[in-house]
């Protein structure tokens, strides 16, 4: 991922030489295993933890004559540790180290995601509760329909983001394995003690079958569900992009000072922010196709996989921290203009209350099929600019002689927000679950 887009604590998990750490993590741990297990000497091993070093040029040296970077780091290492080193790697293929290491390093990645997310999901929850009575008009299909609150809205993302905490968790939890079984996975080369015992010292579960790899289902359901994540970042981004154009003016992003949103046109507020999240998410989607197509390899592992995880592992655990961290920064310098909620709300003379008077009729003992026809004529009419909604109903005998001529309560968006208390109630649920985030 370029450092435009590279938060400093996520980008040093994926260093060169933060891999080549855990994979000096991994093989120790393997060694003392083996000591444990009475195969090697124990004072040898320490000797070993001691000495064991590297040097990312030096690895790169070797390996370009190699052409094989794990065989690089095991030679570099051996140069720090001199005969002791006839330990390291005994036993082992590559991907014992590579997909270990990588576990450890990609549970490191998701942790910061799910602190992140956690927070993200409070704000929505705080947010919810703040705005459960701002009153602004629901549209479906892009349409004005019936009246919403903006802490309905909010409370919608916030479950959502609930979710993508359960969906995130989980994918830690399947990622964070790891296999010690040797070149196909038949432990032809090593006790499979050896793998249990190096994996409880890292913190791992133990693959309970693998091939020369762990396999990438486990990689795909990461890449999927920061995948979601995304997609839920661009819901809420998208939203507040199309409340922010010029004709609804309802929401907007921060604008800071100084800050120029044309080169052209010196009054753009252009909604950057959000715009650079929807265009992210199209990223995440592609990361997530990409570990599909990881999982089904030829019989016990080709390498197709190696080169596609190189990138995008480190790429869209980098970007969903980023856009977690963007998604934050936009809520919190939120713009909202409860003003312009009520005047698009009232477009068309109260055209959304129309489901109100339709059931106010037929309770009154009109058909529905009449009813209808009377309010869609009604509202046909003020769509075209021949009048306001609510006078146009005024001006009907029917209207009249069924719901007199007081219309107020029909026209109050208060009745929005009467029975919306038990999805505040789940709200504040939601921040009790989320404790101290």
């Amino acid at each position: 991922m370029i450092e435009r887009y590279t938060l400093p604590e996520i980008g040093a998990v994926w260093t060169e030489e933060s891999k080549y750490r855990a994979w000096l993590k991994v093989e120790l741990a393997v060694c003392r295993a083996r000591a444990q297990l009475g195969e090697i000497p124990s004072d040898e091993v320490e000797e070993l933890a001691e000495k064991a070093n590297f040097t990312v040029e030096r690895i790169h040296e070797i390996e370009a004559e190699t052409n094989h970077d794990v065989i690089a780091f095991v030679s570099t290492v051996a140069e720090y540790a001199g005969d002791v080193s006839r330990h390291f790697h005994f036993g082992l293929t590559s991907s014992d180290v590579l997909d270990t290491a990588g576990a450890l390093q990609l549970r490191d990645a998701l942790d910061l995601i799910l602190t992140e997310a956690r927070g993200l999901t409070r704000l929505l929850a705080e947010m919810s509760l703040e705005h459960r009575y701002t009153v602004m008009v629901g549209r479906t299909h892009g349409v004005h329909a019936e009246p919403t609150t903006l802490g309905h809205k909010v409370a919608v993302w916030a479950f959502e983001m609930e979710r993508n905490l359960d969906r995130i968790s989980h994918a830690k939890e399947i990622a964070a394995v790891g296999k010690i079984s040797g070149a196909v996975g038949t432990y032809a080369n090593v006790d499979p003690k050896v793998e249990a015992l190096t994996c409880e010292e890292l913190g791992l579960s133990s693959s309970p079958a693998s091939t020369q790899i762990v396999q990438r289902d486990r990689h795909a359901e990461v890449l999927a569900s920061l995948a979601i994540v995304a997609s839920t970042l661009e819901k809420i981004a998208l939203e507040i992009r199309g409340a922010q154009r010029t004709e609804i003016r309802e929401l907007a992003e921060p604008f800071g000072r100084g800050q120029k949103g044309s080169s052209a046109m010196p009054h753009k507020k252009n909604p950057i922010l959000t715009e650079r999240l929807c265009g992210m998410a199209r990223l995440m989607r592609g990361y997530a196709a990409v570990g599909f197509e990881n999982n089904a390899l030829w019989q016990e592992r080709d390498i197709s996989h190696s080169s596609a995880e190189r990138v995008v592992l480190p790429d869209a655990t980098i970007l969903a921290l980023y856009m977690l961290r963007t998604t934050g920064r936009v809520l919190r310098g939120l713009q909202v203009h409860k003003d312009r909620m009520l005047q698009n709300m009232n477009l068309g003379g109260g055209i959304v209350f129309s489901g109100r008077v339709l059931l106010a009729l037929v309770e009154a003992g009109m058909s529905r099929d009449d009813a209808y026809k009377i309010v869609q004529g009604a509202a046909m009419r003020a769509w075209d600019g021949e009048g306001g909604f609510r006078a146009l109903l005024e001006e009907s005998t029917e209207v009249r002689e069924r719901l007199g001529g007081d219309l107020d309560g029909l026209f109050d968006p208060s009745y929005a927000l009467r029975n919306l208390g038990v999805v505040f109630e789940r709200v504040e649920g939601l921040k009790e679950r989320l404790g101290d985030a």
